[in-house]
């Protein structure tokens, strides 16, 4: 039996009689780097607002670790391991590198929003922080204010922050939107290095980022789930294809 960290029963989501998620089953394994995809309205966004609890499912229930965590607030959830990588983006955009991911460090140890703590205090984060930064690429730019970031080193920055979390599953929405080639790959890269003793779910558009670095993917239609397994198995899904259609179904069959 796989080990599984995350588990959807059923998982349903109405707005109003429209069934954005629909009887979602979704096991994500430990370890892995699984990834949501499916064309525009599929329901990926609305499945990853289920599963870090910013809406209440409908119906069904969800697991982590076995616990079913359903009920649970969105503080809650991210406490007990599940860090998605939005919510503590760098929000900071006047503040250094560095210190951005210094708040992430402080909520992890417990003592967020003190900003009234002397300097004294937080340099003792210096470390951690700079360890962070270097497993990002992004250690030459510690003194940088974020504002000031390129792009793809903001998203880079975003997972130094989800890091500093210490998430046992980290959720990221489509973290190459957006790119160029150049910073794709690196963003790409960084994932694979940083899923080392982490399980990812990530939300992706670009194909040849998910048959690059996933284990498995599920391909959502309609809000439901309509093939599930490896990259060659999806792409060559006939059902998928179609849903797919046009330029994105060439891409899909296009990317190695």
């Amino acid at each position: 039996m796989a080990d599984v960290i995350l588990e959807t029963r059923n998982l349903t989501k109405q707005f109003k009689g429209f069934t954005a998620v629909d009887n979602v089953n979704l096991q994500v394994q430990r370890g892995h780097i699984h990834a949501l995809i499916g064309p525009n309205g599929a329901g990926k966004t609305t499945c990853f607002n289920l599963l870090t609890k910013f809406l209440i499912p409908t119906t069904g229930h969800i697991l982590f670790n076995g616990r079913d965590i359903t009920a649970a607030k969105p503080a809650q959830v991210a406490r007990q391991g599940i860090i998605r990588s939005f919510q503590i983006s760098a929000v900071f955009p006047h503040l250094t590198v560095l210190e951005n991911v210094r708040i992430g460090l402080q909520r992890a140890l417990g003592t967020s929003y003190y900003f009234w703590k002397s300097e004294v205090s937080l340099a003792q984060l210096n470390d951690r922080a700079m360890a962070l930064l270097a497993q990002v690429d992004l250690g030459e730019f510690a003194a940088t204010v974020t504002v000031d970031l390129p792009y793809g080193r903001k998203r880079a920055l975003e997972i130094a922050t989800t890091l500093a979390m210490e998430p046992e599953l980290m959720l990221l929405d489509e973290p190459t939107q957006g790119m160029g080639h150049e910073d794709v790959s690196r963003v790409t890269d960084l994932i694979k290095k940083v899923s080392s003793g982490r399980t990812i779910l990530m939300v992706e558009h670009n194909m040849n980022v998910v048959s690059g670095i996933c284990d498995r993917i599920s391909v959502l239609q309609r809000g439901a789930i309509l093939a599930e397994g490896t990259y060659a198995e999806v792409s060559n899904n006939p059902e998928v294809m179609e849903a797919y259609m046009g330029s994105a179904s060439e891409e899909l069959a296009g990317a190695h």
